[in-house]
């Protein structure tokens, strides 16, 4: 099977969550046969819930959706580096791989701060592809706060 990148849906749940007054992040779940088994944007600031970020959400979805508490065999798109919270879950829900467009240098759990997944702790880590659709995230992401700053 070709590969094929679901990282535009999730630029469309980020770019609803930045229309719902959100920090725009958007994710996806995808299964190993390139079905949507679920996608959601930050719900943090409406929820009142600091742990409702796209990839809580998501993969909270897909699990409900599923009746299964692993995701094995399923990817994971999202716009931003999951920070340290979602990298735990991502390595909990036994995502196969993941992938992110925007590095973030101030809170990312993957490649910056504390890199979850290069953890003896760590019981499970997802082949890990950054950069995809970079620009586009970044460029969602410096008009939001340039609007909430002005």
């Amino acid at each position: 099977m070709a590969f094929k990148s679901f990282m535009e849906i999730a630029l469309q749940e980020a770019r609803a969550a930045a229309k719902r007054g959100e920090i725009p992040v958007g994710a996806v779940v995808v299964s190993a046969d390139g079905r949507i088994v679920a996608q959601a944007g930050n719900y943090t600031r409406e929820s009142c819930d600091p742990s409702a970020h796209a990839e809580v959400l998501a993969i909270r979805k897909a699990c409900a959706n599923l009746g299964q508490e692993r995701l094995s065999g399923h990817d994971l798109y999202v716009t931003l580096e999951p920070c340290a919270m979602c990298a735990g879950l991502i390595a909990a829900a036994r995502i196969r791989r993941l992938y992110y467009a925007a590095s973030d240098p101030k809170s990312g759990g993957i490649e910056q701060g504390a890199r979850v997944f290069n953890h003896p702790q760590c019981h499970h880590k997802p082949e890990v592809y950054s950069g995809m659709s970079e620009l586009e995230s970044t460029k969602i992401l410096k008009e939001f706060f340039n609007n909430i700053r002005y």
